[in-house]
């Protein structure tokens, strides 16, 4: 499988198993978001320390699990990004719209404290 979803509490966690998040993978992330969504999680951590190459559907994709957290009132993380994708993100302006923090650890403390901000860490 080319995504891995590990469940935590207030969040989810999907990780990108494949180098490339492009045409093929890029309908499997989005319906994955989709369906974490209709489970209700509110929030989720993207870990992209594998991928090494993003396209446009990838983008496209990511932008479908924002938009559902947003949505949710929950908060969507992208984290272990590399140069590239990272300068993808820059040069589509998009930089300003995600949320993208260095580690793993780094994002779960960070949705940790979202959730409870957000009075979610009950739920």
């Amino acid at each position: 499988m080319s995504l891995t979803v590990t469940q935590a509490k207030g969040y989810s966690i999907v990780k990108v198993e494949a180098n490339k998040l492009g045409g093929v993978l890029s309908p499997e992330l989005k319906d994955k978001f989709v369906e974490l969504n209709q489970l209700g999680v509110k929030s989720m951590i993207l870990d992209l320390g594998n991928a090494q190459y993003c396209d446009s559907s990838g983008l496209s994709a990511i932008l479908v699990g924002n938009r559902l957290c947003k949505d949710a009132g929950g908060a969507f993380v992208i984290c272990e990004i590399n140069d590239m994708i990272n300068k993808l993100i820059q040069i589509s302006q998009l930089d300003s719209i995600l949320t993208i923090i260095p580690t793993q650890q780094e994002a779960m403390d960070f949705l940790i404290m979202d959730n409870i901000e957000k009075g979610l860490d009950n739920e």
